[in-house]
């Protein structure tokens, strides 16, 4: 191999560009996420007793009693626990429906499976609040006026286009030799998803897990319509702060009640979708 071929092409300016790419991204992540944030912060630990205000440019004092008069004189418990236990069953009922059709998009061919993947998705260019409303009118028509049944399942069917979404990519990335030597062996249909399918399917259900929690945890607009005004969740107490009663710091603790838990999902989700599942569950990576 000559010398020439072993040299790394570089493009003119490339390291000046990379420089401004850098700092756009830096400043652009500051003023979308990191400033919003630590004023959040600032102001969820603002001492009650010395209001913030102008031309103060910090809090005058720091403390955590408004964490604990808003955890000990609103709602917020009963809240929580409205909204984490209804996530997790709405990611666990979506998955389970979402599971045949991801089959039959990552696995089968069929005439109008295209249109089909793209009905799917309808529910995510529609508003929130007009699959709320109209939502809402067909609960009850349906007699269903439980409000924890009616908000699960809205949310499933918020949140199963991104598990058929998820669970479809990881049907069509397993391998069809590995099912055609299961086959071959002598193993069932069933032995087959748990022994081949399943192993290679686990970063998918994962993902497609945490990211039904955080549609669910963080949906509003169902939870509102549905809920409102007796059955709460974190989204619909964030609302209240915000609205006519406007209490700035208040807000910023739930704020950032929703906001953590959610992040950290999200990072799990990265985490998860890194690196080549294949090789991985194959022992090759």
């Amino acid at each position: 191999m000559s010398q020439t071929s072993q040299q790394p092409v570089r493009t003119k300016n490339g390291r000046l560009i990379a420089k401004i790419s850098l700092t756009f991204f830096i400043v652009a992540n500051s003023i979308w996420l990191f400033i919003p944030f630590l004023m959040a912060g600032l102001w969820s630990l603002v001492d009650p007793k010395q209001p913030w205000s102008y031309p103060d440019i910090l809090p005058p004092s720091l403390s955590f009693e408004r964490w604990v008069n808003v955890w000990q004189q609103t709602s917020l418990p009963e809240a929580m626990f409205n909204s984490y236990t209804i996530a997790p069953t709405v990611a666990l009922i979506a998955i389970l429906l979402a599971i045949p059709t991801s089959y039959a998009f990552g696995r089968m061919e069929f005439r109008g499976k295209k249109l089909a993947e793209l009905l799917t998705l309808i529910p995510l260019v529609i508003p929130g609040m007009i699959i709320a409303l109209f939502f809402s009118q067909m609960l009850l028509a349906l007699n269903i006026t439980t409000p924890f049944v009616g908000i699960v399942i809205g949310h499933t069917v918020m949140t199963l286009p991104y598990a058929i979404r998820i669970l479809s990519s990881g049907f069509s990335s397993v391998p069809q030799d590995l099912i055609d030597a299961s086959r071959d062996l002598g193993a069932s249909k069933l032995t087959t998803f748990k022994d081949v399918y399943l192993p290679m399917l686990k970063p998918s259900f994962l993902a497609a897990i945490i990211f039904c929690l955080v549609k669910s945890i963080e949906e509003f607009s169902i939870s509102f319509i549905i809920g409102s005004p007796d059955f709460i969740t974190v989204p619909t107490i964030l609302y209240s702060f915000l609205g006519y009663s406007f209490i700035r710091p208040n807000a910023a603790v739930v704020s950032l009640i929703l906001l953590v838990p959610n992040i950290i999902l999200m990072m799990i989700i990265e985490k998860l979708l890194k690196g080549n599942y294949l090789s991985q569950s194959t022992g090759k990576a």
